[in-house]
């Protein structure tokens, strides 16, 4: 059994991590939140959903379930750091912990990575400013955004509200012109359900976030991360 804790903000698709311990063999992903109010998806309010003072305290507990990876479990709390200041909050996390951690934001650059691949389409529920912070945190990562569409969703529990329906459409509406995958930020947004239905829909990879979470962290935990209808990433 590899344990992954999940550092997550907030109360709105964290039912997305018992549904893959249902479809990953050998896993468990216990949750501890790090955020009891809104989430709203403004800088400001970002920066202090990810601050040191937020997340180490939330590691602290992480480190009584003696797990085998951390992560946070937030793709814009995270990216709005930019580069070097995500790699900051996994260092906090991982002296708080004592085990190898990251983040939602280092597991989208790590995955596309993964699968060797440079362009991107960035499909994201954020208001057009915060949505640019992560295009920036990916062209930090030598990863090339190729279009983005973004939704002015003004929280994650509105994001968290949004059905499989919203997210297949918002799929098929991306430009995807000189893309090679399509990235879906927000681990408030529910998508694990329809990751099979999105790479039929649109002939390429696609990652999400909180499949991408769970893939980098355990990888980071030791496990091979391989698994059915979670998609490209996770077959290889």
């Amino acid at each position: 059994m590899h344990t992954l804790a999940i550092l997550y903000p907030g109360y709105s698709a964290e039912d997305e991590f018992p549904a893959l311990e249902r479809l990953i063999p050998d896993v468990s992903f216990p949750v501890i939140h790090t955020w009891e109010g809104s989430t709203e998806h403004d800088v400001d309010a970002l920066l202090a959903l990810g601050s040191r003072e937020n997340l180490v305290p939330a590691a602290e507990q992480a480190r009584e379930l003696s797990p085998d990876a951390a992560i946070w479990a937030c793709t814009s709390g995270s990216f709005v750091y930019g580069q070097d200041g995500s790699r900051d909050q996994a260092g906090w996390i991982k002296d708080a912990v004592g085990v190898p951690s990251s983040s939602t934001s280092l597991a989208f650059a790590a995955a596309v990575h993964h699968l060797e691949l440079s362009q991107v389409a960035v499909a994201a529920t954020y208001p057009r400013e915060v949505a640019g912070y992560f295009v920036r945190f990916l062209q930090q990562n030598g990863i090339t955004v190729t279009a983005l569409s973004s939704y002015g969703v003004p929280s994650g529990e509105d994001a968290g509200r949004l059905d499989a329906a919203w997210v297949l459409d918002t799929a098929r509406a991306a430009d995807l012109t000189g893309a090679q995958c399509l990235l879906i930020p927000d681990t408030a947004l529910h998508t694990i359900a329809v990751l099979p239905q999105l790479e039929d829909a649109l002939g390429v990879p696609v990652l999400t976030a909180n499949q991408v979470t769970a893939w980098h962290g355990l990888r980071l935990a030791g496990h091979p991360a391989r698994a059915k209808r979670l998609g490209a990433l996770f077959d290889r």
